[in-house]
């Protein structure tokens, strides 16, 4: 599986990795977030280096639905739940800010990007009832939303809510910008180097060290940006829910809807359209489920591709893709210094499905308070700390990964090792008191560990993407061993 938007990437320069090296700021994720705040480090005159493991854009940004978008479901009814309504006025006004400066950062380098209003949408009349307290929530945050009884789309919908003059962009043209404005300030971005460990200083104002697969460096100040933090000492992995969701491009001779629409009814459906290269497409996600909790995720992404022909009959699949985000307990993001032993690392997750605003706002909090300048409502939005959020929601995630870590050791060494998986599917098998993970790819078969050297989860197998993917706290992993992404910092043993 391969996004639109990774296949249609332009030329994105990258710099070689130079051991030793001591910069002023190191970032390690080069996604919106990453990129985004070493661009503003690099602009004050700082020496910057981003790291990636993979390549630019390569995790949640390049496989996003790239809406950078004010209305975002239900989610201002959430966070005034959670914290109440003076704080969503902040998260409003954090999004209002990282969309008006990608918006205004396209304008200067020229990025297109299409002007769209945003729609919820609601097919029952419980979730008509949804897009009431929505607006209300809207209204009390400060966001302008409309009520509308009809829309453009070609089935009855209930009830839409509407937010004007909303954007969608491709986000490795953004990326790209990005990069190359990092670059035009002299900051560094390195591609194919896996962080591997943060070793803070002990006093204020040490540097620390970056441990990487390839030598160590120093720096006065670690950003970690690559969805939900490498590093352990935060306990983030505790407060966020993994969620993986499906999209699909199809060519399509059919009138197709030109705002960006997002239902409030289960199972999920978002759209949005796309011109690339000349080639107009109609982009449906949804299906969104906990990572590694699903048997047949393939089926997911069939569905989208049923449920969008029964409504476009010329619709065509053209990519499929999938991405990784992760819902805080919280309701907000979790945005600032490490909360164990780091003076000088940083943190920047949980944007649940929305970091073209909310990731470029955490580059500006992040930057402004790493240079000593100050964002109001950033002090704010980001004073939840792990620890300090919903007991409730934290609970009820830290249970759902208690009962898989005990049915997946369980169900691992139920099975023998004598199962032969059929082509491009895999099983988790017992060879003595480990289970291990078995795939069948291209004729070959792959062997190897299938217990997650996060915290010791069984993984289970992506047959949509033929992956190993963990339950408990969203690491994942090619067919054979290799990290993809996830809180873990190392490959699968061989078993």
């Amino acid at each position: 599986m391969k996004s639109l938007w990774l296949e249609s990437s332009p030329r994105i320069p990258v710099d070689t990795f130079q051991a030793d090296g001591q910069y002023d700021s190191v970032v390690v994720g080069a996604g919106i977030t990453g990129l985004t705040t070493a661009t503003l480090l690099a602009r004050s005159g700082q020496r910057v280096a981003v790291l990636e493991a993979r390549t630019v854009g390569a995790v949640t940004t390049g496989n996003s639905t790239a809406k950078v978008s004010l209305l975002q479901g239900t989610q201002l009814s959430s966070v005034i739940k959670h914290h109440g309504a003076a704080l969503a006025r902040h998260y409003v006004t954090a999004n209002r800010e990282g969309q008006s400066w990608l918006l205004r950062f396209c304008d200067e380098n020229n990025v297109s990007y299409d002007v769209r209003d945003a729609f919820n949408y609601a097919i029952t009349d419980d979730g008509a009832r949804l897009l009431g307290e929505e607006r209300d929530a809207c209204a009390t945050s400060g966001l302008s939303a409309v009520l509308e009884d009809s829309s453009e789309l070609p089935f009855p919908v209930t009830r839409t809510l509407r937010v004007a003059g909303q954007a969608q962009v491709h986000p490795l043209e953004v990326l790209a910008a990005l990069a190359a404005d990092l670059r035009k300030h002299s900051g560094e971005l390195i591609e194919g180097v896996r962080v591997t460990g943060v070793k803070a200083g002990s006093t204020k104002g040490e540097r620390s060290t970056i441990q990487t697969s390839l030598g160590e460096i120093s720096a006065a100040s670690v950003i970690i940006a690559t969805g939900t933090p490498i590093l352990d000492r935060g306990g983030h992995f505790s407060v966020l829910q993994p969620h993986r969701s499906y999209a699909v491009a199809f060519t399509v001779q059919d009138e197709i809807p030109q705002g960006m629409y997002l239902s409030v009814d289960s199972p999920s459906r978002t759209l949005r359209t796309a011109m690339v290269e000349g080639r107009p497409y109609l982009i449906v996600g949804g299906n969104g489920h906990t990572v590694g909790r699903e048997a047949h995720t393939q089926s997911l992404v069939d569905d989208i591709i049923r449920w969008t022909q029964e409504h476009f009959p010329t619709a065509q699949a053209a990519f499929s893709w999938s991405a990784q985000d992760y819902q805080p307990a919280s309701s907000v993001p979790y945005v600032g210094k490490m909360p164990v032993g780091g003076q000088s690392i940083y943190a920047a997750t949980g944007f649940n499905k929305w970091g073209f605003t909310n990731g470029v706002a955490a580059g500006l909090a992040l930057s402004a308070e790493i240079l000593g300048g100050q964002m109001p409502w950033a002090k704010e939005l980001y004073k939840t700390r792990v620890g300090k959020q919903d007991a409730l929601s934290t609970a009820k995630t830290n249970a759902g990964v208690g009962v898989e870590m005990v049915t997946g050791w369980l169900g691992g060494l139920a099975r023998t090792s004598h199962a032969r998986p059929a082509e491009g599917q895999g099983v988790i098998v017992r060879e003595g008191a480990r289970p291990v993970g078995v795939c069948q790819i291209a004729g070959v078969t792959h062997r190897v560990s299938a217990v997650c050297p996060h915290l010791g989860g069984v993984l289970s197998w992506n047959d949509a993407e033929q992956s190993w993917d963990c339950p408990l706290h969203g690491s994942r992993f090619t067919h054979d061993g290799v990290r993809l992404e996830g809180p873990a910092t190392r490959d699968l043993q061989a078993p």
